[in-house]
């Protein structure tokens, strides 16, 4: 029987984990510190397995947000990674390559949530049927949703 990998890092590319065994549950935080720490209505994190967590480049820089919690990320491109408490190590989930299957399960810290963030997505959705094309013209330098052996590309400065 394999063992469950999954791999992910940061959007430049300078943090790339893998992560051996199973996932816990995955889960949104509604508390102010993840709020900041995200820049966002709230942070959606997956817990790590004990142990399972190989960094492969590089490691996150961590900021102790309180007695017990340190907050993982990007020194380079700031990408909020980990939530690192006495229970164990969460990861983000939008740091994961493959994504699809992680669904929260749970909201934590219900009662602070944004008054708003219950509705948003009942808002209308703009379409721009031309906003693709126009984005393939922009050179990205966002790491992709793959390990790569070397990072940035051959010629690429970042």
């Amino acid at each position: 029987m394999s063992e469950a990998t999954r791999s992910g890092g940061c959007q430049c590319g300078a943090v790339r984990f893998r992560i051996r065994g199973e996932l816990g549950r995955p889960s949104i935080c509604h508390c102010r510190m993840c709020q900041k720490q995200f820049g966002n209505f709230f942070s959606a994190l997956v817990t790590a397995p004990e142990d399972g967590v190989e960094w492969t480049r590089g490691e996150p820089t961590y900021f102790q947000s309180s007695v017990n919690i340190d907050r993982g990320f990007c020194k380079n491109c700031g990408t909020p990674l980990t939530y690192r408490h006495p229970g164990g190590l969460e990861i983000a989930i939008g740091a994961f390559d493959e994504r699809d299957d992680l669904a929260p399960q749970i909201q934590v810290n219900h009662a602070y949530r944004l008054p708003w963030v219950e509705t948003i997505f009942e808002k209308p959705v703009y379409q721009d049927p031309d906003f693709y094309s126009r984005q393939e013209q922009i050179i990205s330098f966002q790491h992709p949703d793959h390990d790569t052996d070397v990072w940035p590309a051959e010629g690429l400065k970042i």
